[in-house]
């Protein structure tokens, strides 16, 4: 029977792998996602995997010569559970591949805060710290400004570190 698994890349090599899969009869799917991109004072928007680093592959571990997955160019390993590579719960990467737009985009809901609401930075360096939404920096960041050492400071934090404060 047909299942999901993962498989690990090489850094940046997400779509190679796909790519060699593919030459080599597998199925891989690559979710991807819009994402600004900032270069010697440009912005672009460019294609991202929505998962960096990982790629899914459906296959028979009975039937397939899956093992010949970890020498594929681009592929680093398959994710593995002991001898045997662990498979995804069923349905979740179709409900993935389900929110694709007809370019094959994965839009993203971005959380909008207002301004001066309270916000929790919930990892990095300053993890566990409280301040108040002051704009966006880009679509990936956000600014905060924290009460440090008895003043206001403007932080930038990655949108997916912060969490509202509810």
């Amino acid at each position: 029977m047909k299942r999901w698994y993962v498989a690990q890349t090489q850094m940046r090599a997400e779509e190679r792998a796909r790519i060699n899969l593919e030459r080599q009869g597998f199925e891989a799917y690559l979710p991807r996602y819009l994402r600004e991109r900032r270069h010697a004072r440009r912005r672009d928007v460019v294609k991202a995997p929505l998962f960096p680093g990982y790629i899914f592959v459906h296959l028979d571990l009975e039937t397939a010569p899956w093992r010949s997955i970890n020498g594929t160019l681009g592929v680093s390993h398959l994710i593995c559970n002991g001898e045997r590579p662990a498979a995804i719960p069923a349905g979740v990467v179709e409900d993935i591949a389900a929110r694709e737009d007809k370019n094959g985009i994965i839009p993203l809901q971005r959380r909008p805060f207002c301004k001066g609401e309270a916000l929790r930075i919930v990892s990095g360096a300053l993890a566990d710290c409280f301040g108040l939404f002051e704009r966006m920096a880009d679509r990936d960041r956000v600014i905060l400004l924290l009460d440090l050492l008895g003043r206001k400071v403007a932080v930038q934090a990655p949108l997916g570190a912060v969490s509202a404060n509810h």
